[in-house]
């Protein structure tokens, strides 16, 4: 601790011969390092997860704040722990997420050939999310099964042409991966993940690395999918794209879901605030998008102005016909204007963008909209 009765905490991560360490917090005894790390998992190694708490002390030796072991043995996998891990001797806790996922063995209950549909979970899921079940645990809005099952024509991120491919699914702070595959552009992964739903309108975040045994995973690509946009039990592949989701990137993902919901719990959580997301990445300062933004405030400004000058020029006579019009028009409208046309209106404007995106958007589909298979 230094002498202001602070610190500049850093933790590290210890499991087998893998060691991680985060950034360092300054000047704060309740330290948000906000950080994400993978550390691989083998049979024949420690499962116990090694953490220790150190304060940065710059020209001397670090000091040490904690310790504290987490066995993974003791850990459901497949499933997002919320961890609340005392240090040794009190020293303080340590809140985590962590997930133990990606296993490859064929008896993982997530295997899809091993996956059987079970009529009798179908319709205890439609019972316990029907209307009926709306005032209980009003925190369990609804479930989500999601079938990965494979990808096809992914960059190749090795020298030999091929990849080592691996999908990450994402859902708020739940977080589970499949195993990897190796050598391949297009990996069959065959498994099955469930994920407890809090809010309706979460969206479904799948992206694919490439696994890197010297350094971090690269990317491959990404997807994201809004919750209430998932047709039950459509097979369909999703065109991968960049980290951004602006521009289609190659490949494509083949995915199977289903999405069961209580409406009622739904509309409720739609008026909470939404669940935090603890590894939303922070917006970075740019130019361009500073610009783009004093240029819509610009543009914006200047309708304003423009629109000023009208009504302007229509009280100073400056066409006879155009103000004669206006003052038509104001006698029109104060003489026969009621309350509820305000609301109307705004329901006609409506109607009319509906009617015209209607129209138009079979003809302006986006060349980049994802392809079902056939």
């Amino acid at each position: 601790m230094d002498d202001n009765g602070l610190s500049d905490p850093y933790i590290k991560f210890k499991l087998g011969s893998e060691k991680y360490k985060s950034k360092v917090e300054n000047k704060t005894l309740n330290p948000h390092w906000m950080e994400q790390f993978d550390l691989h998992l083998y049979d024949d190694q420690s499962n116990i997860l090694e953490l220790s708490v150190w304060d940065k002390d710059v020209g001397a030796k670090d000091d040490i704040m904690g310790r504290a072991a987490i066995d993974l043995n003791e850990l459901k996998k497949e499933v997002t722990h919320n961890i609340e891990q005392e240090l040794e001797d009190g020293a303080g806790i340590i809140c985590l997420l962590l997930t133990i996922s990606g296993t490859s063995g064929g008896e993982a209950v997530s295997d899809l050939s091993n996956h059987k549909v079970d009529p009798n979970l179908r319709r205890d899921l439609i019972e316990r999310y029907s209307l009926r079940g709306s005032l209980k645990d009003i925190k369990d809005v609804g479930w989500l099964q999601v079938k990965v099952i494979r990808a096809q024509n992914l960059t190749a991120a090795d020298l030999g042409g091929k990849s080592d491919p691996f999908c990450v699914l994402e859902l708020v702070n739940t977080r589970l991966q499949t195993q990897t595959i190796y050598k391949t552009l297009n990996p069959d992964w065959g498994k099955v993940f469930t994920f407890n739903v809090k809010d309706i309108h979460s969206v479904l975040e799948i992206t694919v690395y490439d696994e890197d045994k010297h350094g971090s995973p690269e990317f491959l690509g990404k997807i994201a999918i809004p919750l209430l946009n998932i047709k039950n039990g459509e097979r369909k592949f999703y065109s991968l794209k960049d980290k951004k989701l602006r521009s289609r990137v190659k490949g494509a993902l083949l995915l199977e879901m289903e999405f069961i919901f209580n409406h009622i719990k739904g509309a409720i959580r739609t008026v909470n605030p939404r669940e935090t997301k603890y590894m939303e990445v922070d917006q970075k300062f740019k130019i361009s998008v500073l610009q783009r933004n004093v240029n819509r405030v610009t543009k914006l400004v200047g309708n304003i102005i423009d629109t000023g000058k009208f009504i302007n020029s229509c009280f100073q006579w400056e066409s006879k016909p155009r103000s004669l019009t206006a003052f038509i028009a104001y006698l029109v409208i104060v003489w026969n204007f009621e309350l509820y046309m305000v609301p109307m209106a705004i329901l006609l404007i409506f109607f009319w963008k509906y009617l015209i995106n209607s129209i138009i958007a079979p003809f302006t589909k986006n060349v980049e909209e994802d392809v079902s298979i056939v």
